[in-house]
């Protein structure tokens, strides 16, 4: 198996991949990322042959920002017969040397409006596909959550790419995007960006106790509350920082106290505060800094934020920020977590998590 296929957002291609390639070289892998603009995927080509499940087991799913799913790829079908697509593949993942028993069955296309065009089609192929697999013995009889997932992916009618991943070492969800519905009640629709930061960065298992009721949380540059829609949700109670206007139904809520004031001035009188989430739009080395400011002086515990992306040199301005944030929070002897990802509901932005695991004051 030789090449390995990322999902991204349309248009993010060139980030993709010019990260599949720092990251397969820093595992010694060699190879080429093919890109096609605007087609929602990128396909690593590696050298030597087992290097994409070399890949697809070593390379930390969860360090990669800009990739929303990957897979080893272990065949490409350029033009299946209408009439009997389910022979060929099934012909052929026979024949596949290693090709592990999977536990689950995903028919997906890239994210991209050409392609939505076949999830139809992919919706009801799934059905008939997963029953002739399990017929063959190449799926288990009922899903497993705990084996690796099988991947046909569509690009176009008939032109598709059959892979695997490995459990823990994949996204969760269905073409890598959580499925969440707009509230009606919610002020903006940033507020999905939020909830898709939870999705993907707090296990659900742990939301009990890190997303916790009676929690207090602050939130800069919240108007008009898409972002402390989610807190109050939650029932924790929050410092909302902005020289705007908050939406009255969250103001009605008691939970929430109003500071109009600049974000990059304030400063919470009580060292209560747990969360810390900003979606502020300033140049991203600048929130990056702000929000390392807050974790040294321990002002929080958790953070999520989001760093706005300029036109050009997308992926280097990522890199350069999250590396002199990190720096900053190890020269302070903060111990720490850090994800970045860029989730479905941004667009010319990346949202990241820190998470503080110690802090050893300086003073």
């Amino acid at each position: 198996m030789k090449h390995l296929m990322l999902y991204c957002r349309a248009g993010f291609e060139k980030e993709c991949a010019g990260e599949i390639q720092d990251k397969a070289s820093q595992l010694e892998v060699y190879g080429f990322p093919r890109v096609k603009k605007n087609a929602g995927y990128v396909l690593f080509e590696c050298y030597q042959a087992g290097d994409a499940d070399k890949l697809a087991q070593q390379l930390d799913f969860q360090s990669l920002i800009f990739a929303r799913q990957m897979f080893a790829v272990a065949a490409e079908f350029e033009s299946l017969p209408s009439d009997d697509r389910i022979s060929p593949i099934l012909d052929t993942l026979a024949g596949v040397e290693h090709f592990p028993l999977c536990g689950e069955l995903r028919i997906e296309t890239p994210d991209t409006n050409e392609a939505k065009e076949l999830l139809k089609f992919c919706r009801k192929f799934t059905v008939p596909m997963r029953q002739a697999l399990r017929g063959k013995g190449l799926l288990y009889k009922q899903d497993h959550a705990k084996k690796p997932v099988l991947h046909i992916c569509f690009v176009a009618p008939g032109h598709c790419y059959l892979g695997y991943s490995y459990p823990g070492n994949n996204s969760a969800f269905f073409m890598g995007i959580p499925r969440l519905k707009f509230p009606a009640d919610a002020p903006s629709r940033s507020t999905l960006k939020l909830e898709e930061a939870f999705h993907v960065f707090i296990p659900r298992a742990e939301w009990d106790t890190r997303l916790a009721s009676g929690m207090w949380a602050v939130d800069l540059g919240a108007c008009p509350g898409g972002w402390t829609y989610q807190l109050v949700k939650r029932s924790m109670f929050v410092h909302c920082i902005d020289n705007g206007m908050m939406a009255e139904n969250l103001m009605e809520t008691g939970q929430i106290r109003h500071h109009q004031v600049d974000g990059f001035k304030f400063e919470p009188d009580r060292k209560n505060v747990t969360w810390l989430v900003c979606d502020m739009v300033e140049k991203p080395a600048r929130v990056a800094h702000l929000m390392g400011l807050w974790l040294v002086k321990g002002w929080a515990k958790e953070a999520i934020f989001n760093l706005k992306l300029p036109m050009k040199g997308r992926y280097d301005e990522v890199l350069q920020d999250i590396e002199n944030l990190k720096l900053f929070l190890i020269e302070n002897k903060v111990k720490f977590k850090l994800q970045a990802k860029h989730l479905y509901h941004d667009r010319e932005e990346i949202t990241v998590h820190i998470q503080m695991l110690s802090h050893i004051s300086p003073h």
